[in-house]
């Protein structure tokens, strides 16, 4: 696959990425009925899958060229400047679910205070936060700091990159790519954890809102630079 063609493939993929979520929207949400609850857990199991087929192509153009997926032509300069080692940052995932667990939360205060449940990522409960997220975060976060010291490592010897012998940079460009690998499956396997952590409709809020940033991000983004004339 070229750099054009993984291009293609995320537009495709990303315009994908939004029906999805508009399924997700527009699903009866808290789900009343048994079949109702067997669609939401259908539609958050299509859409982890949809990740992960994002993260398998990426993962073969890694392979083909690990500096054209730091480069990514295909993200606006703001996303560029966001990234994490090709992609972003796996503990972005806990800031969000803190976030919208606390705006829901104040929007549902009234109805709390009543003994009423949502059901929703303001109905956190109180173990869900301080153990299960909570240990999982402090996980995601030596798993990080893991990966990034190994980058830190590379770029310290990148200067055998520019030396004569050719069996050396393979393996220089080799490691790049695990490097890369293993950070895009942290950024999976933390989305994955958190959804396991969470109900079925905690799960579709979620992923609507993880997938709203990715999206408000990159319209700004793109705006900007149509604004400087980078992108079309």
């Amino acid at each position: 696959m070229s750099s054009s063609s993984f291009s293609s493939f995320y537009s495709t993929w990303f315009e994908q990425l939004n029906q999805l979520v508009q399924q997700l929207s527009a699903a009866p949400r808290p789900p009343t009925t048994h079949d109702q609850h067997q669609d939401l857990e259908k539609l958050v199991a299509k859409t982890l899958t949809h990740y992960t087929e994002y993260y398998k192509v990426k993962s073969a153009e890694a392979q083909r060229d690990v500096f054209n997926v730091f480069a990514a032509p295909w993200a606006s300069s703001l996303e560029r400047s966001l990234h994490w080692i090709a992609g972003w940052r796996p503990t972005t995932v806990f800031h969000l679910v803190y976030t919208e667990s606390s705006t829901l939360f104040e929007s549902h205060i009234v109805d709390i205070l009543r003994g009423l449940r949502t059901g929703d990522l303001g109905d956190l409960s109180p173990s869900q936060f301080s153990r299960r997220v909570s240990e999982l975060q402090c996980e995601t976060v030596k798993e990080e700091n893991a990966i990034t010291d190994e980058l830190s490592e590379w770029q310290d010897g990148a200067s055998e990159l520019v030396g004569d012998c050719s069996a050396s940079v393979d393996e220089k460009i080799r490691l790049l790519v695990s490097i890369v690998q293993k950070a895009d499956d942290l950024r999976l396997r933390t989305v994955r954890r958190v959804v396991d952590l969470l109900t079925t409709q905690q799960a579709v809020e979620f992923l609507i809102a993880a997938a709203e940033l990715q999206f408000g991000v990159r319209k700004w983004g793109l705006d900007q630079d149509r604004r400087r004339g980078r992108f079309g």
